[in-house]
């Protein structure tokens, strides 16, 4: 018995200092070289700087007009309008999906898992978009993310729901409810822990999102906060210090949202692979 609380203890070791080399490290290395000066931070080492230069945070989110700030605006938006639109769809297709088992939604379940394999074209995806009138739009940007998410929310969905006993779908059925009725009374208040796991991911990759804007939505007025990386990268030229500087302050805000939400991703995550 003390042999095995011994190597669980050496596993617990070992396992902090691989979170401090992965995460720790990289972290420090970027908050240390936002603080130097331009010719010390381009030697891209890990030294604490001579001198301290709290101005380039300041400088950060006054660049070009206060751009940063419109690029959070932007952010922020598709964040909020993506992950709304993935709850209410994913809810809603993952509970037809699960509780209707004839041949034509086992053939659309195999088409919406397809999504978790074939990547995204980008140029017929363009094309569409400029067909539809909305590309270069926020409304077509948040249609581009909840199509690339749809199917892992609704596998997400659709895992958690097999865990709800049909007999409470039947029991409101006999009570005179229509299969809306059920949805919204009896199977959505039963979902609270999924839909937050859900909203976390889809809040974290949705922000974090760096190809899809490039490509979706380009234009200045358009910018998100992973684009203002490309201010301080040039072919000759690079500001390593307000480049890391940049990345702290668009890393934080998620960062924090993970830290505090993290247990609740497991939990709805474990609860509808081991339900199901």
């Amino acid at each position: 018995m003390k042999k095995q609380k011994r190597w669980i203890w050496i596993g617990d070791i070992v396992g902090v200092i691989l979170t401090v080399i992965i995460f720790i490290i990289p972290f420090y290395f970027m908050f240390v070289n936002s603080l130097k000066s331009q010719q010390e931070a381009n030697l891209l080492n890990i030294a604490w700087p001579t001198e301290l230069h709290f101005e380039n945070y300041t400088n950060v989110l006054s660049y070009s007009h206060y751009q940063l700030l419109t690029a959070y605006k932007n952010s922020l938006l598709l964040t909020v309008f993506t992950v709304l639109g993935l709850i209410i769809t994913g809810a809603m297709a993952g509970y037809a999906i699960q509780r209707r088992n004839d041949r034509v939604m086992k053939a659309v379940s195999w088409v919406i898992m397809l999504g978790l394999m074939i990547p995204a074209a980008i140029l017929p995806t363009i094309n569409l978009l400029q067909k539809l009138h909305i590309y270069k739009t926020m409304f077509g940007m948040v249609m581009v993310e909840i199509a690339l998410q749809t199917p892992f929310t609704i596998m997400l969905f659709r895992g958690y729901m097999a865990s709800i006993p049909t007999e409470l779908e039947e029991a409101a059925r006999i009570d005179g409810c229509n299969p809306f009725q059920v949805f919204v009374r009896i199977i959505h208040p039963l979902l609270k822990p999924i839909r937050a796991t859900v909203i976390i991911l889809t809040a974290v990759t949705t922000f974090n999102d760096f190809t899809n804007p490039l490509y979706f939505l380009p234009g200045a007025d358009n910018t998100t906060v992973q684009l203002t990386l490309y201010n301080y990268k040039g072919q000759f030229a690079s500001s390593y210090n307000m480049l890391f500087a940049d990345i702290i302050l668009i890393t934080i805000p998620m960062l924090i949202l993970f830290i505090f939400f993290n247990k609740k991703i497991v939990a709805g995550m474990v609860a509808g692979s081991v339900k199901g």
